[in-house]
């Protein structure tokens, strides 16, 4: 069997190396991966075309600035799939990129079975889009139990496979210890998480609110400390953002480090953490899974701001929120990503125990609903792309 992948972000590269797993244990021949993704696919067996780290772009402004170094890879990447002629063609997430290439890889070869993993979010935005993903992809993977009628009302199959953060390794007190000592985080002195984003674009923006929304919060609460882990493409910026931070943040830097390494490390750092400020997106289940209490914060560009905003369907972004039918944890979202609102919000975490069992309640059941304590959603998701190539 041969397989052509596509992921763009450490998020997918997690997703593909899942399911990469799964297929390996499920369909009872070898399996041959081709594509693009990161080093969690590529220590699963896959053969990337480019860097994935090429692809991690994000909003209306920064597609339009990298158009033509996009456009060309769309163009390489479908080749590649045209010439390879795959048993499926699996793109993960990255839809701006990858549903164009579904699109291309369908016009040159109509019978092409094409798989895309992470449903959009036309519950949230811009319905349409469904309709025409349509033209090109045959089958879903839906992290979100809400998600499959959506994509089943324009024609194409899908199943909710679970999100792999249920089944994500807990850190253990010995470790969570042993990662307070290395750091020299005394025990019982507070630690703030703080995660501005894995894509240099979030980055550049997120990073200069977060810093000084860490004033307030470590002038409140001077034994505080604030601990940064960084993603591999983005850790030299990371670094260089953080350097002007109150507190003296601990940047946890990968590079140079074995990635089981570094994940141990990462996840010890997110049990260990009281409290957390983190970029919108799939870290706020992250979170959820280590059971730390967070706010919530994102902004993008003028013109993705304001085109967003406007077709804006839900209350609320953060997943937990939605999963959980609730809305307890705080967030600053455009307009709202202001330092002092974000400080403060932080701050009654910290102090209010009442606010923080709200959010563990409610975490917990995301988690629940998420399929923990199901079968391991690669393996849900290896099963379902098996049943239709």
């Amino acid at each position: 069997m041969r397989l052509f992948l596509v992921a763009g972000e450490p998020s997918g590269d997690r997703l593909g190396a899942a399911l990469m797993a799964g297929l390996k244990e499920l369909a009872g021949e070898p399996v041959e991966f081709h594509g693009i993704g990161g080093p969690l696919m590529q220590a699963e067996g896959l053969q990337t075309l480019f860097p994935m780290e090429e692809l991690s772009v994000i909003g209306l402004t920064e597609i339009l600035a990298n158009y033509r170094r996009l456009a060309r890879r769309v163009t390489d990447t479908a080749d590649a799939v045209v010439a390879m002629k795959p048993d499926a063609l699996i793109t993960i997430d990255i839809p701006e990129f990858s549903l164009r290439v579904a699109a291309k890889v369908k016009a040159r070869r109509p019978h092409q079975p094409t798989v895309h993993y992470v449903a959009p979010t036309v519950w949230a935005w811009r319905a349409k889009r469904a309709r025409k993903m349509a033209k090109s992809i045959d089958h879903v993977l839906a992290l979100l139990p809400f998600e499959p009628p959506y994509m089943e009302a324009e024609g194409m199959t899908c199943d909710f496979v679970g999100h792999p953060v249920v089944t994500e390794p807990r850190a253990t007190g010995a470790e969570i210890a042993a990662f307070r000592d290395k750091h020299g985080l005394p025990e019982g002195e507070p630690i703030v998480l703080v995660l501005p984003g894995s894509r240099r674009s979030e980055i550049e923006r997120l990073a200069p609110v977060f810093g000084e929304a860490l004033r307030p919060v470590l002038a409140h609460h001077p034994e505080a400390h604030v601990v940064l882990p960084a993603a591999p493409a983005v850790a030299s910026l990371v670094a260089e953002k953080a350097a002007g931070w109150p507190g003296r943040p601990v940047v946890l830097d990968p590079r140079g480090v074995p990635a089981d390494a570094f994940a141990a490390e990462k996840r010890a750092a997110f049990f260990a953490a009281d409290v957390a400020l983190a970029a919108s997106g799939t870290v706020s289940l992250e979170l959820a899974a280590a059971e730390t209490p967070m706010v919530i914060a994102y902004d993008m560009s003028w013109l993705s701001r304001k085109v967003i905003t406007a077709m804006l369907q839900v209350d609320t972004v953060t997943l937990v929120n939605l999963v959980a039918d609730s809305r307890t944890i705080p967030e600053f979202i455009g307009e709202g990503c202001k330092p002092a609102p974000i400080a403060a919000a932080l701050n009654r975490l910290l102090d209010d125990e009442g606010a923080r069992v709200d959010q563990l309640d409610a975490m917990a059941l995301a988690m629940l609903r998420l399929g923990r304590g199901g079968e391991p959603p690669g393996l849900r998701a290896a099963r379902s792309v098996l049943k239709v190539i």
